[in-house]
């Protein structure tokens, strides 16, 4: 009882300094050109093409969408005629996501919540839970968070995620030299310098995060009763979000000299049966 006690005590504390990390980001991120708020505004959609394609027709799907940040992809995914309810731990970028929502007459619902004490929190199962670049990673327990993907979908829903890949994450966030191991080794502790928009560059705050193999990922999904129905890699970013990096076409992104030769993303639908 009382390891288990200490455990919770420090999870606790990894997740405040991330939350007070992505509540700082946020108010960066706002007003970025990365984000382009105001393109978002006059109708860009910000999701990328691999996941519109993947995802198909979401008009009239309920939709999770966990770890959203300050919601401009949930937002996308109700203009698209989703019914939206969108997640995310930092209070910031909800305040951020309702205001969006409120400005453009949108139907979306934001809640603040770390995902792992969800469960108790909403009661109803969606279509679709979607989630998105950058968010394993600040998951400690992925058997966890694979039982309430599950937790969430309806009979017969779909789970579907686009992530970066954990080999490129490897490299750190420079590209330029394997940084990390492949393997999870338990939380990573550092001091977060910057952001991958301009305007971060003065930017530092404590950071808690996690490596998590396409094994870890693939296997937490399947032993909690979820059918894989495809397994995506791509050798390109779809944003210039890491350093030393060069376009090779529209949306498509590589480290300089890392090229093609690594994969830079993965994707993964799988259905509840």
């Amino acid at each position: 009882m009382g390891d288990q006690s200490n455990q919770s005590a420090i999870h606790k504390q990894w997740f405040l300094a991330n939350e007070k990390l992505w509540d700082k980001r946020t108010n960066i991120h706002i007003g970025s050109d990365f984000y382009d708020v105001n393109g978002f505004r006059t109708g860009e959609n910000s999701l990328r093409f691999i996941e519109l394609e993947e995802l198909g027709e979401v008009r009239g799907k309920s939709i999770l969408h966990l770890q959203c940040h300050f919601g401009l992809d949930s937002l996308s995914l109700s203009r698209m005629g989703a019914k939206v309810t969108a997640v995310d731990f930092s209070e910031t970028a909800i305040q951020q996501a309702r205001a969006l929502n409120k400005e453009l007459g949108l139907t979306a619902e934001f809640l603040c919540q770390n995902i792992y004490e969800l469960p108790g929190k909403l009661d109803r199962r969606f279509d679709i839970v979607f989630t998105s670049y950058g968010v394993l990673c600040w998951l400690p327990d992925l058997r966890r968070w694979a039982e309430i993907v599950k937790h969430f979908l309806e009979e017969g829903g779909t789970f579907y995620m686009v992530e970066f890949h954990p080999v490129v994450w490897m490299f750190g966030d420079q590209l330029q030299q394997i940084e990390y191991s492949y393997f999870n080794t338990g939380a990573i502790h550092e001091e977060a310098e910057g952001s991958y928009v301009d305007g971060a560059e003065n930017f530092s705050q404590e950071a808690y995060y996690w490596g998590h193999s396409m094994a870890d990922v693939v296997t937490a999904l399947i032993e909690v009763g979820l059918s894989i129905r495809f397994l995506h890699e791509f050798p390109f970013s779809p944003y210039n979000c890491f350093g030393n990096m060069e376009k090779i076409g529209e949306q498509r992104w590589v480290g300089k000299h890392l090229q093609q030769k690594i994969p830079y993303l993965f994707s993964i639908q799988a259905i509840d049966l």
